[in-house]
């Protein structure tokens, strides 16, 4: 596992892609996981803040999933029982307008499944925002109708928006989601994690 990781550290197969962005960035791999990981937290790919930190959800986006899923900052960077797998594990830097550009798919073509088959002890997968839903789970459903189907994947699959600050008026517009989804999350995520 430290050698795959030591890979896609060193990953460098998007920096012509990255220079050519609006932000005109390098390359700067977050992985994040470790084979003991019993909880997996996948999601698009790191922001701009991430991608200066090294560290996988680094930001007010994090500090809002990790309310969401009931864990601390010290539970939840312990990667002995917490790997954070994104689609993409570069920043893929903004557009022209200061939105986020996708994941790139080499990315996830390239490294995904190898990291998926190096996690052999994940009891819990949350995926986090419709690119990995879309990867996961091969919906082709939006992120409202794939999160409102989570019973059809709990307890072992759970499907959340992205907790992007952008996504406030989502939450409001749908309670069901803080009522209904994050109480049996937050309680499988501690039989989870401290089994």
């Amino acid at each position: 596992m430290s050698d795959l990781t030591a890979e896609i550290r060193a990953c460098r197969l998007c920096a012509e892609r990255f220079a050519a962005t609006h932000t005109a960035h390098a390359p700067r791999p977050v992985a994040w996981f470790s084979p003991s990981a019993r909880l997996l937290i996948t999601g698009q790919a790191p922001g701009l803040r991430v991608h200066q930190s090294g560290k996988p959800f680094d930001d007010p986006s994090g500090d809002r999933l990790r309310d969401w899923l009931g864990l601390s900052a010290c539970e939840f960077y312990d990667k002995s029982r917490v790997a954070i797998v994104p689609m993409a594990f570069c920043f893929p830097g903004y557009d022209a307008k200061g939105s986020d550009l996708p994941p790139p798919r080499i990315c996830g073509s390239t490294w995904h499944e190898r990291v998926m088959q190096a996690l052999e002890n994940v009891r819990l997968t949350v995926l986090v925002g419709g690119y990995a839903h879309k990867y996961h789970l091969g919906v082709k459903t939006g992120v409202t109708q794939t999160v409102q189907a989570w019973r059809d994947h709990a307890p072992r699959i759970f499907t959340l928006p992205h907790p992007s600050w952008r996504n406030t008026a989502w939450l409001k517009k749908h309670p069901w989601f803080e009522a209904d989804v994050l109480p049996e999350l937050r309680a499988q995520i501690q039989r989870v994690i401290h089994d």
